[in-house]
């Protein structure tokens, strides 16, 4: 297994290396970053905070705008939006220290962390009361598929999201594995690039016969049925450990546990909204250790690119 999952991944193993370029090669200038004094440094300047995103779905931006305003208003910074072009995008941004809070996906984070990222989780969103950090990784096939299981992928078109997603790709790669299913030699891969995409690819049965994506856009759609899930840790909220300690501390107080009630009293009225009740209920507490179960993955398959 072991192996073949290393094969299946080579295309993160560039990710890698050049992340740690970057870090190597970038200096303060070279990375736009400015620093304040003895205090710490930022991905701009001073008066700016640069959040990076993961480009998830076509709504990403409109998802986070109320947040990103809660962060401007709470800390009196301008908070810059940073949409990469893709997962592997957001990790060298991150080890150049080009953000200074981000929302990455699980493997992302470690990822960037393996290859000298200096960030640190604070929470993780849930989108409903009572909800624990974490979501579900969703095999999917179109409605009316005779695919009726995981051990049914096999031979088939199978969309996944983006090599770094978490559960749109390492988790389904290993689901894969556990079923005796190479995710590069006993499928054909396609890479949709964004979950919403996938789903849709999916229910289309034309690029892709079957495919993985999160949740949540997964229950959008009239046009797939769920044949599997596994529950995967919940995406992390980070903070840039270059920023001023005293900067750090506001930003973990404001975004480790806040509700959404908690925003709209505080005057962002775009939080008041279906769109973003649909994506936000409230963060949660997560640290470093959390993540310790896609570790516990890249150790069991010995995937190079999981490797600092």
């Amino acid at each position: 297994m072991s192996t073949r999952f290393t094969r299946s991944l080579l295309a993160l193993v560039g990710v890698g290396a050049l992340a740690v370029t970057l870090a190597a090669c970038s200096s303060t200038a070279e990375a736009g970053t400015s620093t304040s004094g003895d205090t710490g440094s930022f991905a701009v300047d001073e008066n700016t905070l640069v959040f990076g995103v993961v480009p998830d779905s076509v709504d990403t931006e409109t998802n986070y705008q109320p947040l990103m305003d809660y962060i401007a208003q709470e800390t009196g910074k301008t908070v810059e939006y940073h949409e990469s072009t893709d997962y592997a995008a957001l990790i060298e941004a991150a080890v150049a220290g080009k953000i200074d809070v981000a929302s990455f996906s699980g493997f992302t984070y470690v990822t960037a962390k393996n290859n000298g990222a200096a960030i640190t989780p604070v929470s993780s969103i849930i989108t409903a009361e009572g909800q624990e950090p974490g979501y579900y990784s969703q095999a999917i096939v179109p409605k009316g598929s005779d695919i009726t299981d995981l051990a049914g992928f096999e031979g088939k078109k199978v969309c996944f999201v983006d090599p770094s997603s978490t559960s749109g790709y390492l988790f389904p790669s290993y689901n894969l594995l556990e079923e005796g299913i190479d995710p590069e030699t006993d499928v054909t891969p396609v890479f949709a690039g964004k979950h919403d995409v996938s789903v849709t690819k999916v229910g289309e049965g034309v690029e892709c016969d079957a495919g993985f994506a999160e949740d949540s856009e997964v229950e959008k759609s009239d046009k797939v049925t769920v044949v599997a899930e596994t529950m995967v840790p919940g995406a992390p909220i980070v903070v840039s450990d270059t920023l001023p300690d005293e900067l750090k501390a506001q930003l973990t107080e404001i975004l480790g546990q806040v509700t959404i009630d908690d925003i709209i009293a505080s005057g962002i009225e775009s939080a008041d909204s279906d769109g973003f009740r649909s994506v936000f209920f409230a963060t949660s507490p997560v640290d470093d250790a959390y993540y310790d179960t896609i570790r516990d993955i890249c150790e069991k398959t010995e995937a190079e690119q999981c490797q600092g």
